[in-house]
């Protein structure tokens, strides 16, 4: 199958990729072609599975039922744009580069194992078993950054766009602003290079974790089960992690916070298991809003309130947050509804089905 594969992406790269970035004189500037071209392929699988398995999942099981999908369809713009566009120019004109720089020093002479293999020359002899741990490594670090995106107000300001989706679906990973994009990103790659994962390694690990996540958002109220699913997350774990805030419990929702393993969270008491499925999205009407935008406006609001955040005072005390008219957060409550909310706020009340 490794064969298969390497075969397939180096094709792929001879007879497209390559000659698309000869034609614009980007070839041997930055990264690999053959990057770019696996990353495609690893794209057209992806959205293979997420629109051939995922979505149908989600019209023969609903968590909820929608006379329309009008908020959902924008989430697959937004995977499209970033497995076909972001993803792999990421990786051509940054990751690669970078990982190769800080694996030889800015030299071409090959200096051997770095990372996890050169610290334990053991595990040069069990690939799988390595990447498994580097799996593990991946997702703690997902998970620790994906509580302080939520605990963290200047970081909440872009990470609350994903979670403003009123119809999450199997689409509504990718939904999210490129700033915090990037951050991810940034702080994964650090990761993977400090521990010695391979560029194409790292990509796998992308793959899998992208998809579950995928499949973890999707629209629908089956799970794995009272045993797998207090080890892997699945959309019933997850969908509570993106529920509107409980005025009556509020702070049910900061749960359930892990990638494709839960079994961080219930390490780390943040598990969340028994509730009946919830409705999705934010009480704000500031993060609200962005259900009635398009892609480049809601960027454009998320980042506003990120540099509303970023520069005040407010924007540093960690807690739940709001933000106000002029895009500066103040701590939310949750003790009241805003008066002020997006006429369609009513939608947010639908009952699960």
């Amino acid at each position: 199958m490794h064969e298969f594969w390497s075969r397939l992406v180096d094709g792929f790269d001879s007879h497209a990729v390559s000659p698309l970035l000869s034609y614009f004189h980007l070839t041997q500037t930055f990264g690999d072609p053959r990057d770019v071209a696996e990353a495609l392929l690893i794209a057209f699988a992806q959205v293979l599975i997420i629109g051939g398995l995922f979505r149908p999942l989600e019209s023969l099981a609903p968590a909820e039922k929608w006379s329309d999908r009008r908020y959902a369809r924008i989430d697959r713009t937004y995977t499209l744009v970033m497995l076909f566009g972001l993803n792999p120019l990421f990786a051509y004109f940054f990751l690669t580069p970078l990982a190769h720089w800080l694996g030889d020093g800015g030299a071409a002479a090959d200096t051997g194992p770095s990372g996890l293999v050169a610290w334990i020359p053991w595990l040069q002899a069990h690939p799988y078993l390595t990447f498994g741990i580097y799996y593990v490594l991946f997702d703690f670090t997902y998970y620790w950054m994906h509580r302080m995106q939520h605990w963290m107000p200047w970081w909440w300001a872009l990470h609350s766009m994903h979670h403003s989706q009123r119809q999450m679906n199997c689409w509504t990973n990718d939904r999210g602003s490129y700033v915090d994009g990037f951050l991810q990103s940034m702080v994964l790659a650090t990761v993977a290079l400090f521990v010695g994962i391979e560029p194409d390694q790292f990509a796998l690990l992308l793959f899998i974790g992208e998809l579950v996540q995928n499949f973890s958002h999707a629209n629908v109220r089956f799970g794995f089960g009272r045993v797998f699913e207090r080890v892997f997350v699945d959309p019933k774990f997850h969908r509570l992690h993106h529920m509107i805030v409980d005025e009556a419990r509020p702070g049910l929702h900061n749960c359930n916070f892990g990638q494709v393993l839960s079994v961080w969270d219930v390490l780390f008491k943040t598990s969340l298991y028994g509730e009946p499925a919830r409705a999705t999205g934010v009480l704000d009407p500031m993060v609200d809003i962005d259900n009635e935008r398009g892609l480049v406006a809601m960027q454009w609001g998320a980042f506003r309130r990120f540099w509303g955040a970023v520069w005040s005072r407010a924007g540093w005390r960690p807690g739940d947050v709001a933000f106000g008219p002029d895009y500066v957060p103040y701590p939310s409550g949750h003790d009241k509804p805003h008066d002020d909310a997006s006429p369609d706020r009513a939608n947010a009340a639908r009952q699960p089905v």
